[in-house]
């Protein structure tokens, strides 16, 4: 995708991370017409279990907020709702997606929905595992009904937002970097009482504290993102369960521009409910996957 496909400006030499076809090929299908120009999440969360008592909200605001990962993983899954909104100075798009992930297999499905303007029309199939997604529906030249699969190193937002969604297990992970965290209030959302905490997050040291390849798409988020103390809010029930988080990124929608007119901020809401409710969700088989040649490109 070029910039003058992303935000009507003349073309500028692509940041270096977009030269695979791969990676152009998430972006074209995502953000294509709209002024975004990042790439989307996938990362795992903690399946360990605990023995002893069960788990409970810390009474300190900031453990609670970097335990959240770790005690919602071992629920065992979770469904979601995910909403992504991308505003620059000239447009503003809204993603919606709905799906689950599997704490134990540590694999995840999402189904979003992509807005008017995009390249692709419908929706955007992905399956996300710790540092790989696959994506059906990605790009006008890969065929129906397959699937392109990406290491999250290749995009330069590690798929914390281009794909349309952060995934569950990211959005979760991104806490473990909490660096502030301040008791807002209590709410009650369908007859659950969760309690609110706002602060920023380092993507940096939450990359650090989830490990291994869940925390790989954290840590090109961090390199990418031009606001590095990135806003939260967060929503945990009384077992420190996380139930609702909202994450801020910030990128240059023009490579390397430091202008407030150039900079895209990402709005991504998290929502978790049914946790324990199984989840469907595995991994295309091999006949599926379409093998992009080095030099093919979408357009």
């Amino acid at each position: 995708m070029t910039d003058q496909q992303r935000t009507g400006r003349p073309e500028r030499r692509p940041m270096p991370h977009l030269r695979s076809a791969a990676g152009a090929a998430l972006l074209a299908a995502a953000l294509a017409g709209l002024s975004a120009g990042c790439a989307a999440g996938s990362g795992g969360g903690s399946s360990d279990q605990r023995s002893g008592a069960p788990d409970q909200l810390a009474a300190d605001p900031l453990t609670a907020v970097r335990n959240a990962a770790d005690i919602t993983g071992r629920t065992g899954s979770a469904h979601t709702a995910t909403e992504l909104v991308t505003e620059s100075s000239e447009k503003k798009a809204a993603f919606t997606g709905t799906g689950g992930y599997d704490y134990v297999k540590r694999i995840g499905r999402l189904e979003v929905q992509v807005p008017p303007g995009a390249a692709t029309t419908g929706k955007i199939v992905e399956v996300v595992l710790p540092g790989t997604v696959y994506l059906q529906n990605s790009g006008a030249k890969v065929p129906e009904g397959k699937w392109v699969k990406l290491d999250v190193r290749q995009l330069p937002d590690g798929n914390l937002v281009s794909g349309g969604a952060t995934d569950p297990a990211t959005a979760a992970g991104a806490l473990r970097g909490a660096q502030k965290a301040d008791a807002v209030g209590t709410e009650t959302v369908d007859g659950v009482p969760l309690h609110h905490y706002r602060g920023t997050l380092d993507l940096v040291k939450a990359a650090d504290a989830t490990g291994g390849r869940g925390g790989d798409g954290l840590r090109m988020g961090a390199q990418t993102f031009t606001v590095k103390e990135v806003p939260y809010d967060a929503w945990l029930d009384d077992q420190g369960r996380l139930h609702k988080v909202v994450e801020v990124f910030t990128f240059a929608g023009v490579a390397g521009s430091k202008e407030a007119k150039d900079q895209v901020k990402v709005t991504s809401t998290t929502s978790l409910t049914d946790f324990g409710k199984p989840v469907e969700a595995a991994e295309p088989p091999a006949s599926d996957i379409y093998a992009m040649k080095p030099t093919e490109s979408p357009k």
